[in-house]
């Protein structure tokens, strides 16, 4: 199609108001020509009433955030919507538990967390199980177990985990 044709085509999407809908996706060139699918910005007012009540806190940067980012939000505000409140409690508590921890503190959670995703399946599914299996112990035990494990030297603690492999324990 020669480009007068495209030129006068995206004219009259946009003139229709359909290229500025928001939350449609749009196709766009990136810089090296190539064509990739872009999520329009999704203004405050056209958020529906609950959505704007979960996503309060972003009120003050809302329209100068991406609209990846945007979209991103909207489509957690709504998942949130639809989980059982104990879910959303046990959510909070590990919200405010980030909230104190250091930097050092999130920096090593999230390379442990990368470090969880990269692992085969077999092998995240051990260490799940073998943290429920901490999780059902009575208080004092896991706190026992934690004071333990923090004594512990980096060696001594290799040493424990090739003994104890996740894998290994009661199913």
């Amino acid at each position: 199609m020669p480009r007068s044709t495209w030129f006068h085509a995206g004219l009259m999407l946009l003139l229709s108001g359909w290229a500025a809908t928001p939350g449609l996706v749009h196709a766009a060139p990136d810089r090296g020509g190539m064509w990739q699918q872009q999520q329009a910005p999704v203004p405050w007012s056209r958020l529906d009433p609950e959505t704007r009540r979960m996503l309060a806190p972003m009120r003050q940067e809302w329209d100068r955030m991406p609209a990846q980012r945007q979209h991103r939000m909207i489509e957690r505000a709504r998942h949130w919507a639809t989980l059982p409140p104990e879910r959303r409690q046990r959510i909070r508590e590990r919200i405010r538990l980030w909230q104190h921890m250091s930097p050092q503190e999130r920096r090593e959670a999230r390379n442990n967390m990368r470090r969880f995703e990269q692992l085969p399946p077999h092998e995240r599914r051990a260490l799940l199980r073998a943290y429920e299996r901490f999780q059902s112990l009575p208080p004092q035990q896991r706190e026992a177990l934690r004071n333990r494990w923090h004594r512990m030297t980096p060696e001594q603690r290799r040493q424990w985990l090739r003994n104890h492999p996740p894998g290994r324990g009661r199913r």
